[in-house]
């Protein structure tokens, strides 16, 4: 391998590319997606494992006093092979997780007056969750592992 191959692989470049195949929307209530890593490889490569992962960034606060926190709400990892150059191969996933409520969020589910205050809290503490499936192939030799990333919608 040229010095400048060595360079372009440290960096991800010219590895493979990653393609996330999966629904649009999730049921919090289903705990499991399901779907498939498409790659590409650009160059003889070895994958070492496939990690795909469902993460919320929660958010409260306005302005000044807004805070957002990642949440990890499930992982997979998926075992390595190696790929030669041109081959493209899809790897199915079935992801479990584990959605937790907000209080506010639990109260307004209940309906009636507790979901009236349950759906004030959320709206005054200025709550909003939004939803992203990663898939990373962790690439032999590479610093910068080559991804992608779907938004979901939640369906309650």
């Amino acid at each position: 391998m040229s010095f400048f191959a060595k360079i372009k692989q440290f960096f991800g470049a010219g590895t493979v590319k990653v393609t996330l195949n999966a629904p649009a929307t999730f049921n919090t209530n289903d705990g499991v997606i399901e779907g498939t890593v498409h790659l590409e490889a650009k160059s003889d490569q070895t994958i070492i494992d496939i990690k795909v992962a469902l993460k919320e960034e929660y958010t409260t606060g306005r302005g000044d006093d807004k805070t957002t926190k990642t949440l990890d709400i499930g992982e997979i990892k998926l075992a390595g092979f190696d790929m030669k150059t041109g081959e493209v191969k899809d790897v199915p996933f079935k992801l479990n997780y584990a959605y937790a409520k907000s209080d506010n969020e639990a109260l307004a589910e209940k309906g009636g007056v507790m979901g009236g205050i349950g759906k004030l809290g959320s709206f005054a503490s200025g709550e909003k969750s939004e939803f992203k499936l990663w898939a990373t192939a962790d690439v032999k030799g590479a610093a910068l592992d080559p991804n992608d990333y779907k938004e979901l919608k939640r369906v309650k």
